[in-house]
């Protein structure tokens, strides 16, 4: 009887364990990553373990979508091979042989997630996907991604299909640049030629100023988002990977880097003074700096005698935040000294 009764207790025991153990937030992946980064300088305004290898689910798309935009007629029409029918996880239901233009697939892709569409891409760019893929690794090394390795187009699991939430963000900075790219992962509600897609990313309807850009999942990879948000002429792309409660997380970022930092842009066309002469820079800058950060800007003249002609170098313009120099470049004469 006493064996009867222990061994019941240890039973009531275990279950009870399994019945108040905290479930488990995260995924199977090992760690999770985030970064933050304004788009056009890339200066990083966040992050946490940004450097550690991790699968990124079907933010992968992010790659496949600007290789195809940059590379391929969007109105072309084409036939969907057999390889991208049935294609496992999210889709948008393609059939081998449906006719369909290569911009309805690239909605599909960003919008819906579709893999069937990531391989019917593929396939379109460069024959095969496994072609595509050595693309996608050239490109992304082009880019700076250097610890990034892609095995399919679609962000599927794979052991060897990884990146780095420093890799990611670089990655859709570069994209994010590109206006057609910019539209697609904009838009809440895409009516095409040959299908009609929502888009997916709640980020576009919850946070203010939020214009894109992709969301994945999977067992191994955990939820992941990059997001993108522009208030007051600033640009924020985040990425967070392996993070079970990525919108709210995202948004807390982006909201922190967009109140936080400012962007400053020096135009080119902005006129300085050297002495008794008129100069510019060469080329317009961008600096991002702390939202209540106070600036200081001189001009030092290079020292010259004689004639001074029209686009010599004739100062330096620097400026000075509240740490130390944060800027300098050469300023150049836009008119002859008499």
């Amino acid at each position: 009887m006493r064996k009867t009764t222990l061994i019941i207790l240890c039973s009531a025991i275990a279950l009870s364990l399994c019945i108040f153990m905290p479930k488990q937030k995260s995924a199977s992946a090992d760690a999770s990553a985030e970064i933050a980064m304004e788009l056009t300088t890339g200066t990083v305004l966040s992050e946490s373990n940004a450097d550690a290898k991790l699968p990124m689910a079907s933010t992968t798309k992010i790659m496949t979508a600007i290789i195809i935009v940059e590379d391929c007629n969007l109105d072309e029409t084409l036939t969907v091979p057999k390889e991208a029918a049935g294609v496992e996880g999210s889709s948008i239901y393609l059939k081998t042989g449906e006719e369909i233009d290569v911009r309805d697939l690239l909605y599909g892709l960003m919008l819906r997630s579709g893999n069937d569409s990531a391989a019917a891409l593929a396939i379109h760019h460069s024959g095969s996907i496994e072609k595509f893929v050595e693309v996608m690794n050239a490109r992304a090394k082009q880019i700076g991604a250097q610890s990034t390795n892609f095995k399919n187009p679609s962000g599927l699991p794979d052991s060897e299909h990884y990146t780095t939430a420093r890799d990611l963000c670089k990655i859709a900075c570069y994209a994010m640049k590109n206006d057609t790219f910019k539209q697609i992962v904009s838009t809440k509600n895409y009516n095409g030629k040959y299908k009609n897609f929502a888009n997916k990313n709640k980020m576009l309807y919850k946070f203010e100023g939020a214009n894109g850009v992709k969301t994945g999942y999977t067992v191994k990879a955990g939820r992941c988002l990059v997001s993108s948000a522009e208030r007051d002429g600033m640009d924020v792309v985040c990425v967070v990977l392996n993070c079970y409660d990525m919108y709210e997380r995202s948004s807390t970022i982006l909201e922190n880097c967009l109140n936080d930092y400012k962007l400053i842009k020096i135009d080119e066309n902005s006129v300085f003074m050297s002495g008794i002469v008129l100069c510019k820079l060469k080329n317009s800058h961008n600096l991002v700096v702390k939202t209540d950060e106070k600036l200081a800007y001189k001009v030092v003249a290079k020292t010259t005698s004689g004639q001074i002609n029209a686009g010599d170098l004739v100062a330096k313009l620097i400026i000075f935040g509240e740490k130390g120099l944060i800027f300098d470049d050469y300023l150049y004469s836009i008119m002859n000294s008499k």
